[in-house]
């Protein structure tokens, strides 16, 4: 029998294929691109790692997908690169704490690759944590107030816990360092009526001496409540408070004697601290029967200062108006100044003119006596200030 040919296209088409494919018989062979590579730091299996390093996990020859990670059984946030080459956690890692990792990688012809590690970070030491911020979680503050973040020792590296310190809310602001044991946070303006400011401290890993790491995170969020401003003229006598703009209460008072320095009420940018009703009074650095002394249950009083200075009621109406005769408070008429302490909030601003002894800025929350410039001279990042919504970073 005579063997078939194939036709002359069909042998073309078959040597074409020969020539691609030698081994057609047994199948094409494809070449497929290696996998991505996929890195993490520290590397799995690792202990006593330094938190302050975070953790970072690189791919090269293909993309991050996904990436997993957990300290114990909570979540680790972080962010890609614009790449996606690169996932960095977005804070320190938390001290004592085992760490897992799951990532995966796609690359050329959808080629995956998945790693996956697990590492503890260092016990600590000595820990430091915050020991109180304020305002209070959920309370409702004036135009003036700030954040004050006391820890619960000292912090050398005052860089690294700054960068760890985020306030989230409608105002431009900055961080001052009082002491080694306390951060304030400040806004350049008052903070707007009604803005809600959430301010967060991810100590957590924070190396904030040597061998000494913060322990946990902390987050406080408050609300600003309306606009309440008070201006006190000790030479008129007299004190106006307006709320949103608008005089609320016009009130004649009495200021300090001003017959010793201890006496004299201070001029400045006062904020309302805290109030009670009463509030014992004592003659500071006299003892009983020396001239000078007092002890007394004041009604309706609302501090403003470390010094001693209140706003509070009296009933000397035959001087609020017409002269200056306490020991340094700002009293009023009883009904108004039970106004001015049913309506005061923390942070409330009252502002202090015509005396001769002024507010320093460490003495209570005097800290709008210092300028713009001076205040960013207490941030140990020295540029200290970002736009809203992330006013530190």
């Amino acid at each position: 029998m005579k063997p078939r040919t194939l036709p002359p296209a069909a042998r073309a088409l078959l040597t074409a294929l020969l020539v691609a494919c030698p081994t057609l018989a047994a199948g094409c062979a494809v070449r497929v691109p290696p996998a991505p590579r996929i890195t993490i730091s520290p590397a799995s299996g690792a202990v006593a790692v330094a938190p302050e390093a975070g953790l970072v996990v690189r791919a090269e020859g293909g993309r991050l997908t996904s990436v997993l990670a957990f300290a114990g059984r909570d979540p680790v946030p972080g962010a890609f690169d614009p790449a996606r080459s690169v996932w960095r956690s977005s804070w320190t890692l938390r001290p004592g704490t085992q760490y897992v990792v799951n990532a995966v990688a796609t690359g050329p012809q959808n080629v995956t690759a998945q790693v996956a590690g697990r590492f503890r970070t260092l016990t600590p030491r000595r820990e430091v944590a915050v020991a109180t911020i304020v305002p209070s979680d959920g309370e409702t503050v004036g135009v003036g107030m700030p954040i004050i973040v006391t820890f619960t020792g000292p912090v050398e590296d005052r860089a690294a816990v700054e960068r760890a310190l985020v306030v989230r809310g409608p105002a431009e602001g900055a961080w001052h360092w009082a002491s080694s044991t306390q951060v304030v946070y400040r806004p350049r303006k008052w903070w707007p009526a009604g803005g809600e400011v959430r301010v967060t401290a991810h100590l957590a890993g924070v190396r904030a001496a040597p061998g000494t790491y913060g322990a946990a995170d902390r987050s406080v969020a408050f609300t600003v409540g309306r606009a309440m401003v008070s201006t006190v003229d000790t030479r008129t006598h007299q004190m106006v408070v307006r709320q949103d703009g608008r005089v609320a209460q016009r009130m004649p008072i009495s200021a300090g004697m001003a017959t010793t320095r201890e006496y004299t009420t201070t001029s400045g940018i006062h904020l309302t601290m805290d109030k009670g009703n009463p509030v014992r009074m004592v003659s500071p650095g006299r003892r009983k029967g020396e001239p000078g002394y007092y002890d007394k249950l004041i009604d309706y009083a609302v501090r403003i200062s470390n010094s001693g200075e209140y706003v509070h009621a009296l009933d000397n109406v035959w001087a609020q108006g017409r002269a200056n005769v306490s020991h340094g408070c700002v009293n009023a008429r009883p009904d108004q100044a039970r106004w001015f302490y049913e309506h005061a909030l923390r942070g409330d601003p009252v502002i202090v003119t015509g005396t001769t002894r002024d507010l320093e800025w460490n003495n209570g929350w005097g800290y709008w006596q210092l300028s713009w410039p001076r205040w960013l001279a207490g941030s140990a990042l020295r540029h200290g200030v970002a736009e809203a919504p992330s006013a530190a970073s």
